[in-house]
């Protein structure tokens, strides 16, 4: 067995931000390896995440963030289940950081489920016409339009969004923020105003 030090547990929870036992646990699991560790974690919080999801999230907070300059402005209500979670530090810097995001990246919905249906059959119909997408063999056009709508989804969807500049989504933030918090946590809605913008 790994002799695992304190140094190493450090580096797990500023990496994955989990608890101090959960840490040592999954190095000793991984025989002292971060990378291995750092997977371990992510997958049980992926399994933890999944069983908070169907709780119900009524609390939470409704926060604002206008950008330097003045330009561009967020109203962003993300809810969890206590109004005890929604005072931490954690979850209202994950709040701010989703205000953010949402006046950098200007997505039009919360997630796919949001998208009205015909928005969604008229993107499919128009990708499908394509010309690029005619020359291809017929057995895979509709692969071709699927992996096309999936990039259209992460420019259009908060939660299918790459954060920041990081190797995960929106998705994937919130969903790592529900196995350290121990609460469902739900982006329920959001507005972004740009100065000057089309009404």
């Amino acid at each position: 067995m790994a002799d695992i030090s304190a140094d190493l547990v450090k580096e797990l929870r500023d990496r994955t931000g989990a608890g101090f036992m959960d840490c040592k646990k999954a190095l000793t699991e991984a025989g002292g390896d971060v990378e291995k560790a750092t997977t371990i974690l992510r997958e049980r919080g992926l399994a933890a995440a999944a069983k908070k999801s169907s709780r119900e999230a009524r609390e939470g907070l409704v926060s604002s963030y206008i950008h330097t300059g003045g330009r561009v402005g967020v109203l962003i209500e993300v809810n969890c289940e206590t109004d005890f979670v929604a005072r931490t530090d954690e979850f209202q810097r994950l709040v701010k950081d989703l205000a953010v995001q949402v006046a950098g990246l200007a997505p039009l919905y919360v997630d796919r489920a949001s998208i009205p249906a015909d928005e969604i059959e008229t993107r499919k119909a128009e990708l499908l016409a394509d010309e690029a997408t005619q020359r291809k063999p017929e057995n895979i056009r509709e692969q071709i339009v699927n992996g096309q709508l999936d990039k259209w989804y992460a420019q259009v969807c908060l939660l299918d969004q790459p954060f920041r500049d990081e190797d995960r989504t929106v998705g994937e933030l919130i969903t790592d923020r529900i196995a350290t918090i121990g609460e469902n946590i739900v982006v329920r809605r959001f507005v972004r105003y740009a100065l000057g913008e089309e009404l």
